[in-house]
């Protein structure tokens, strides 16, 4: 098993600042570079001194034909751009931005409010789902990594929707994410003094970005896909998502099928597990780690999914490490464990 070399754009964000964390205890990994906008010249013990230490560079600095792989941890847009010249330069490509999840170019520019740099790979790019993705990840060279409300939600429905589940009116994901998520950069509504001994709703509705990536991979499993309702909320925590989802009308279905439904889709997997019955997922089962845990609650007519995962990690850094370790063919649990 050859190691490979890779290089990290925008490593001084939280996501960043996790997956260089990750990648450097991966026993296969050398980071050849790392860049940061605003911190170049310093390293990532500097800004993280829960970090190694690692130079941090100007992104016009790093040479990505220098490296067999590249993890973008940019903004929408920029990661598009930063995407291509890497590709360019026969380097594989995981981006950990929006910038090539949605397969529709007029859904993106819709949601994200911009043209899209390079529209022409959108139908090449991999959903890197990794449970539900192996077999093409084995064969690309751009990983369109899912967002972490995203990931929270579809591996909490996949059993469902693969298996055409029949279900009367719409899903509700009424999901709850620690502050890291809304990222590093300084906002009002996410300062200590706002957060702590608060709990608030935000984008709900149709509101939030994350909505229709959810809806497009509900839409390639099930054939009659329900409408979701989307709320999501900001917990006064540094990290985590933990999700309630609501299924109503599966009551035709016995309890029984339905977990041994679940157990099937993970049977086997390390990094989604099933509680027994009487259990609920909490933060507390997955923070820190790359698991996303799952719980089935029965309510009459109604099912009750409850889903966890860390938003840093399962949800997005994690989960890249993961890509790269399905496509090249190495044990996932590297550098994870």
């Amino acid at each position: 098993m050859d190691s490979v070399k890779v290089g990290i754009y925008g490593a001084t964000g939280y996501t960043g600042c996790e997956l260089a964390m990750i990648l450097q205890r991966h026993s296969q990994v050398e980071i050849t570079f790392a860049t940061s906008q605003s911190h170049a010249g310093k390293s990532l013990r500097d800004i993280f001194p829960a970090a190694q230490d690692l130079p941090l560079i100007d992104a016009g600095e790093a040479e990505p034909g220098s490296v067999d792989v590249v993890f973008l941890c940019l903004p929408h847009a920029a990661s598009a751009a930063t995407a291509v010249t890497a590709l360019d330069a026969g380097t594989k490509v995981i981006d950990l931005s929006a910038d090539f999840r949605l397969q529709d170019v007029g859904v993106y520019e819709a949601w994200y409010k911009v043209t899209h740099p390079a529209p022409h790979l959108l139908e090449e790019a991999v959903y890197g789902l990794t449970e539900f993705a192996r077999d093409d990840l084995r064969q690309t060279r751009l990983v369109a990594n899912p967002g972490c409300y995203t990931t929270t939600a579809l591996l909490a429905l996949a059993p469902l929707m693969q298996a055409q589940a029949n279900m009367a009116g719409d899903i509700i994901v009424d999901a709850k994410s620690g502050v890291s998520g809304a990222g590093r950069t300084p906002k009002t509504n996410t300062l200590f003094v706002e957060v702590t001994d608060n709990f608030s709703p935000y984008a709900i509705g149709r509101a939030h970005r994350h909505l229709p990536e959810m809806e497009q991979v509900i839409g390639w499993w099930h054939e009659r896909p329900p409408r979701l309702i989307f709320s999501p909320h900001l917990l006064p925590v540094p990290r985590g998502i933990l999700a309630d989802i609501y299924v109503s009308g599966t009551e035709a279905w016995p309890e029984g099928e339905i977990r041994d439904l679940y157990k099937a889709a993970y049977d086997g997997e390390q990094f989604v597990d099933l509680l027994p019955g009487g259990e609920l997922a909490t933060l507390a089962h997955v923070t820190h780690t790359n698991r996303c845990v799952i719980s089935l609650t029965f309510a009459g007519p109604m099912l009750i999914i409850t889903s966890a995962l860390d938003n840093l990690v399962k949800g997005a850094a994690g989960q890249a490490v993961q890509n790269l370790n399905a496509i090249l063919g190495w044990p996932e649990e590297l550098g994870l464990v």
